[in-house]
């Protein structure tokens, strides 16, 4: 059927149903915008040339193509835009976590099971259910894990506007939810854009951020960015930035945390996001004290995986170099003192450092 498709009821059907598909699988909200981004390729040039990628080098490796959904995907005629709330029901209160030096604080999306997976299944469904009504079509699915400038896209479909931390802000949901794209070559009506941005004057998200990542409104240096530095980079985390950290020990929610418009944020309803290992509220001292056997077992399927277990001690020793000054923390720290891996080890002899330092300030 789907070679005999015309520009007017079926579409116009086809696409509402879509719509109703998405939703029953769980997604707040899906909408379909076109394949012109090209508006975006000064900023996204200008941002690459600035060095605020960083290490990401697939980033700049992928160039113009992260604009170009034609050609990373050719035949594609039209993008349906989708997102799904991820913030676990009963999770701690971060605020009460991050004030608390002793806790390890973990970015409330990462609490639960890779969303990669999640969302990737859930729009394979939605093109299986599409295939199923109109027959075989092309398509492709993706979720953070191509050159796609997805908040581009999404805005551009109308499901919300660009913050100025540079993630979609909706103004029924917030911006507690992760995006995927659905790629096909069906030329289905579009949805209109979202008109304006509605962050006004506000500059809680500029403020907020503990390393000053989000350089200007709309653009984050990387480089600087907390998610970034325990996330991203390989190697040392750069001195300048531990102290910033404190016990944020993967990934950093504060520039949401701050944002007005999460007050109308909503808990999820997928129970694979739900808070796994009491990851929500526990210590660092309990988990530096973690085995690489008991963090693959306790991570697996969780975001934090991919980052490994030396990369995971890493962002630990900066925690507890942050932390009080007491015999746990102490403990823990000398306890992996001669770690096998080069950079655990430096990380925890700055963190003992700092200990010793603050201990003898008069």
């Amino acid at each position: 059927m789907h070679k005999d498709l015309d520009k007017g009821l079926d579409v116009r059907e086809l696409a509402t149903s879509i719509k109703a598909w998405g939703e029953a699988l769980g997604f707040a909200r899906v909408a379909i915008t076109g394949t012109d981004l090209s508006h975006a390729e000064a900023g996204l040039a200008a941002w690459l040339e600035a060095g605020f990628h960083g290490e990401m080098d697939y980033m700049a490796r992928h160039g113009m193509k992260r604009a170009r959904p034609v050609e990373l995907v050719p035949g594609t005629k039209t993008v349906i835009s989708v997102f799904l709330p991820y913030r676990p029901p009963g999770v701690s209160s971060s605020e009460a976590v991050l004030a608390d030096g002793t806790k390890a604080h973990i970015s409330r999306y990462a609490l639960g099971r890779d969303y990669h997976k999640v969302l990737r299944n859930k729009l394979q469904k939605l093109a299986d259910r599409i295939g199923a009504e109109i027959g075989p079509f092309g398509h492709r699915v993706f979720v953070d894990s191509a050159p796609v400038l997805e908040v581009e896209l999404a805005t551009q479909a109308g499901l919300g506007w660009r913050g100025k931390h540079t993630l979609l802000i909706n103004r029924d949901y917030g911006s507690y939810f992760f995006l995927g794209e659905l790629f096909t070559d069906l030329e289905l009506p579009l949805d209109p854009p979202e008109e304006k941005e509605h962050c006004g004057r506000c500059t809680k998200c500029l403020v907020a951020c503990p390393t000053q990542a989000i350089v200007a409104p709309y653009t984050v240096d990387a480089r600087r960015c907390i998610s970034y530095l325990t996330i991203e980079l390989h190697g040392a985390i750069p001195e300048e930035f531990r102290s910033m950290i404190g016990n944020r020990v993967y990934g950093c929610d504060d520039c949401q945390l701050c944002c007005p418009w999460n007050r109308f944020a909503v808990d999820t309803s997928e129970a694979d996001f739900h808070v796994r290992h009491g990851l929500d509220d526990v210590t660092l001292v309990e988990l530096f004290a973690w085995s690489e056997d008991d963090f693959k077992e306790k991570l697996a399927g969780s975001p934090i995986y991919r980052i490994g277990y030396a990369r995971w001690l890493r962002n630990l020793a900066v925690g507890l170099g942050n932390a009080p000054s007491t015999p746990a923390v102490l403990a823990a720290l000398v306890a992996r003192a001669n770690d096998d891996d080069d950079v655990v080890r430096e990380h925890v002899a700055w963190a003992l450092a700092r200990h010793a330092a603050l201990q003898n300030k008069p």
